[in-house]
């Protein structure tokens, strides 16, 4: 194999120490000098670590991305050399090989032969909003559970206002389910007083459905469960407002993708966290989308196809864009809705979905990369 880099090392990472080793020799010679030491993941032990490296003046260094734990060596070490993220799956070592020197002696060797591809790591503002835009995720997942257990509380006491109203978390539910936690009289008057809308219509479906068994038991529950949701929209909204905050610097992004059909604000906010806004990471569109895990396997052996399914890839961006895609394939767009329904005629919904997306991510990647709005 052609060697690459004179000087190279490669960090077997961990949660308290990180393994060290580095090749140095040119790149006529197949067994270059080896060099390996052991520091501790503190920030002493990091600033030791980019010191000793420094030394050598390294070409390039790469890692595995372990957990998280990659993430303050990469923030010591940027600016002062080429980094390259690997994922663990493409540099497995060999069976029975496994110690941390030599776990970090083999990402070197890969390393020097430019057999290690490279992860997508994002600029540190764009690194920023993802975290926000995670964060955002887990939390609204979080108040889903919530508010399924408060319909369970409901359906235990059997309270039925659910079949006559759609959400009951609204200006007009929460009215209603104060009403049963403050042990207040049902009656027509009080209901149509605190019900808004098209609801003032059905005044004697809510009271039926206000009617129950409905004990202090359930109140005590329901009160608890309403005050953690309460507590999540607050903090919702505060991330709400620094993902706004931290989107400014590319606003013009933002605003170019929502003229895609199917794209909300919340959408193009994590599409720019996850893809950020430079698109010469990714070769080409293809490139992006197989990297979100949109394209099918490519599994034959012996004249046989096996399994083609798509890879995990990126889940928060697949997540979205799958949202996305859904409400573009069924909107008044002809471009998305008829390439969905092409597809789902022959090989179904979920496939169908899947290639809306991936045509959605192409999309993507060159309006990003031209910074020019969609044209249907």
């Amino acid at each position: 194999m052609e060697i690459i880099y004179e000087c190279c090392a490669g960090l077997d990472v961990h949660q308290n120490n990180v393994v060290a080793c580095v090749l140095k020799g040119p790149l006529s010679s197949i067994r270059p000098k080896k060099y390996l030491k052991k520091f501790e993941t503190t920030t002493k032990g990091l600033l030791a670590l980019h010191e000793w490296l420094s030394e050598f003046d390294c070409d390039i260094v790469a890692m595995e991305s372990t957990g998280i734990y990659w993430k303050p060596i990469w923030h010591i070490l940027q600016g002062n050399c080429d980094l390259v993220l690997a994922n663990p799956y493409k540099i497995k070592n060999i069976p029975g090989q496994k110690t941390d020197k030599k776990d970090a002696y083999w990402i070197a060797k890969l390393l020097r032969v430019d057999l290690i591809p490279k992860s997508f790591v994002p600029e540190e503002p764009i690194q920023d909003l993802r975290d926000l835009t995670r964060l955002r995720k887990m939390w609204i997942e979080s108040r889903n559970r919530e508010k399924n257990r408060a319909h369970k509380i409901l359906q235990t006491a059997v309270i039925k206002i659910t079949s006559y109203m759609t959400d009951i978390f609204g200006l007009s539910g929460r009215n209603l389910l104060n009403l049963l936690i403050n042990e207040e009289k049902i009656t027509a008057k009080r209901v149509e007083e605190v019900v808004y809308t098209s609801l003032k219509f059905k005044v004697p479906e809510l009271i039926e459905g206000l009617t129950g068994f409905f004990r202090s038991h359930h109140r005590f529950l329901l009160k608890q469960v309403l005050d953690v949701i309460d507590i999540y929209n607050s903090k919702i909204e505060d991330l709400e407002n620094k993902i706004s905050e931290y989107l400014l610097p590319y606003q013009q992004y933002a605003d170019n993708l929502l003229t895609i059909p199917g794209i909300s604000k919340d959408s193009a906010a994590v599409i720019i966290s996850e893809f950020g806004i430079d698109m010469n990471q990714f070769s080409s569109a293809e490139k992006l989308a197989s990297w979100v895990g949109l394209c099918p396997g490519n599994n034959e052996s012996a004249g046989k196809r096996h399994s083609t399914k798509i890879s995990k890839g990126n889940s928060y961006a697949k997540k979205i864009l799958c949202q996305c895609a859904y409400a573009a394939s069924r909107s008044n767009y002809p471009r998305f809705k008829n390439y969905y329904q092409r597809i789902s005629r022959n090989r179904g919904g979920k496939r169908a979905t899947v290639a809306v997306v991936h045509l959605i991510t192409r999309i993507i990647y060159y309006m990003i990369s031209r910074n020019e709005v969609y044209k249907e």
